[in-house]
């Protein structure tokens, strides 16, 4: 409508109130003063005004402001309101694209059988080793349809799935917030605003013991990079004397001696040789039944320790209240910065001995956000092993006490790495950390 008035095709637009026209001060009265230059009058019925009239634009501008801190007085009700909702551990999600849920008649989460199992595929086959672009592409073979009902998938769609904490029963509230009441625009929240995290807040589609073998397990693929590769052994067999990585090597290949071998990658790069031996692929998953049978004969004593470890090493106490002393530091050392700033600004004195009494304030204050930030990162860590530990007692707790057969999908889920030794001997260490 502006448009056909700017182009001469309306003469008086009328309009029912300033709210209707714009909510926005700015974006009102530039709009109209772009009107008046084309000889585009409006009219606001509920106020009165008539934008030629002299007193037009101050009217205008006064009722635009209200208007606008109508809209923001709105915007912060409807905000609030939201928040308390998600204190009181109240769930609200979209499901028009939410694979494997839907609405109940209760107005509560409800599983979707056929489009659970696509759930349930998809975080098997990331266990067995397979990469999201793998199992994207898997789905568009097999005609399975993604979470907007459409026969394509990406390897994103896939990487949401899998980090969806409510495919485990549980809910994080409060993702996203407006930054702006007026333009709307959504962020990603990084702790500008509270979020809220419900446990069993609804019926879980994956159970949390593989749910967290996989968040495990993504961390891990992240941090290897370029390096991962969905072949099973890839990136879990180590070379005792380089550190690098036991890569998959044919021999013979055009011939009948032909053989697949596994070897490391480093091993006629270096000028001095690594000597660890070839391993053949049978070698290596007879020896690793092995190691997991042995480990699953001490089964509850593994489960001890592991729960002793997690108790103990994994434990925060400590840090928490240190992070408590520094914090405390921190909100002293502003103080005492505000009071040096406010004496600089009342009583005359030496600027360079402000500058280093300035540096010397800086310099405390810093070296308590520094341990403060150490502090953290150390009780992050504790947080994610203990996390990996509780995970790692839940799968042991699932599998058979004796294997005879390969399973590729204890090799990922219960083994950390496998080291080769000159030797020969193959040391496995597990996700507890114990080595056999």
């Amino acid at each position: 409508m502006v448009r056909d008035a700017l182009d001469g095709k309306i003469d008086l637009i009328v309009t029912k109130s300033v709210s209707r026209f714009a909510r926005n001060t700015v974006d009102s009265l530039v709009t109209i003063r772009k009107l008046k230059e084309k000889g585009v009058e409006c009219y606001f019925e509920k106020e009165n005004i008539f934008t030629f009239d002299g007193k037009g634009e101050l009217l205008l501008t006064i009722m635009s402001s209200l208007a606008q801190e109508e809209s923001r007085s709105i915007s912060e009700n409807v905000t609030w309101g939201q928040r308390k909702r998600f204190s009181d551990g109240k769930v609200s999600v979209g499901y028009s694209q939410f694979l494997g849920f839907d609405k109940g008649e209760d107005g509560n989460l409800k599983i979707v059988p056929e489009q659970a199992e696509t759930v349930r595929l998809i975080y098997k086959m990331f266990l067995e080793g397979k990469t999201t672009q793998g199992i994207a592409n898997y789905l568009i073979e097999h005609g399975i349809l993604s979470p907007a009902g459409k026969k394509t998938w990406r390897s994103s769609t896939v990487a949401s799935i899998l980090t969806n904490e409510k495919y485990k029963g549980d809910a994080l509230l409060q993702k996203r917030f407006t930054v702006d009441f007026l333009t709307k625009e959504l962020r990603i929240n990084n702790g500008e605003v509270p979020q809220y995290y419900v446990e069993g807040s609804h019926e879980a589609i994956i159970a949390s013991e593989e749910f967290e073998a996989v968040q495990e397990e993504m961390a891990r693929r992240k941090e290897l990079g370029r390096a991962y590769s969905d072949k099973a052994f890839h990136s879990k067999i180590i070379c005792g004397d380089c550190g690098g990585f036991y890569g998959r090597k044919v021999w013979h290949s055009t011939d009948e001696y032909r053989s697949v071998i596994f070897q490391c990658n480093q091993k006629f790069k270096n000028e001095n040789r690594c000597q660890t031996p070839t391993l053949t692929e049978d070698e290596i998953k007879k020896r690793f039944l092995t190691a997991y049978n042995d480990l699953m004969g001490n089964r509850s004593t593994v489960l001890a320790d592991c729960e002793l470890i997690r108790q103990t090493l994994c434990d925060t106490t400590a840090l928490d209240a240190e992070m408590q002393q520094e914090q405390d530091e921190m909100a002293v050392v502003s103080e005492l910065m505000q009071a040096h700033i406010k004496k600089n600004a009342s009583v005359a004195q030496s600027q360079e001995a402000y500058a280093l009494e300035t540096e010397r304030i800086e310099n405390r204050y810093n070296a308590a956000l520094d341990h403060y930030t150490a502090l953290e990162t150390e009780k992050e860590k504790r947080m994610r092993k203990s996390k990996e530990l509780k995970a790692f007692i839940a799968m042991l707790k699932k599998q058979p006490l004796v294997v005879t057969e390969w399973n590729e999908r204890i090799w990922i889920t219960l083994l950390d790495t496998a080291t080769v030794q000159r030797n020969g001997r193959i040391v496995f260490r597990f996700k507890s950390g114990r080595e056999i």
